[in-house]
């Protein structure tokens, strides 16, 4: 048996990090000299295509790092089945500054597009899975929201892989599902109070 408040302790750290090395790929050329003001702002301009997939992975991380503590369990203790779906999970949410930098570089390829929206895939699916696994889960709102942000996550990529067939350019934007889902779940409790 793993004691829970270690395996939190991992969390924590594992997504400060990687939401941390996320910006590392934001950054002008080393020989960019911009000559005034104007080169300056032309250059930070340039760097929009890097910048939509770091805020869209920050946010990707921000959002299953919010869901992952949302869970709630009375378990001091996991299992090694649990913990080792967990490692995984964990192992995954680590690559994401790489499959960033990938899309940062090449979101007008298809491929690209594939490695970011399929590893996003399978970051969604484990978590489904490791809700399945968590010992004495309380049941609530806490955890359909966790289920709708992992669903969401999961349909966002799929969404992008096949806008990625069409428009290779247009496939990031669906990853904006997910910043919808949170704002339909006010709604939908807004709904339910009245």
């Amino acid at each position: 048996m793993f004691a829970k408040l270690r395996l939190d302790a991992l969390h924590d750290g594992i997504f400060s990090v990687a939401m941390t090395l996320l910006v590392l790929d934001v950054r002008l050329p080393d020989d960019f000299r911009p000559a005034d003001a104007d080169d300056l702002l032309q250059g930070f301009a340039q760097l929009w295509p890097k910048f939509l997939p770091y805020l869209l992975s920050f946010g990707v991380l921000g959002l299953r790092w919010v869901a992952s503590i949302e869970i709630r369990s009375r378990a001091e203790y996991f299992s090694r089945e649990y913990v080792n779906w967990w490692l995984l999970y964990l192992l995954l949410i680590t690559f994401v500054p790489f499959s960033t930098i990938v899309v940062g570089r090449y979101a007008s390829l298809a491929p690209a597009i594939w490695l970011y929206a399929g590893h996003t895939l399978l970051i969604a699916l484990i978590s489904i899975r490791m809700v399945t696994l968590v010992p004495e889960l309380e049941q609530g709102a806490h955890l359909r929201r966790r289920l709708m942000s992992a669903a969401s996550l999961a349909l966002s990529s799929v969404a992008a892989i096949l806008v990625s067939f069409v428009n290779p350019h247009l496939a990031l934007w669906a990853f904006a599902l997910n910043f919808a889902q949170p704002a339909v779940e006010r709604w939908r409790r807004g709904r339910m109070a009245d």
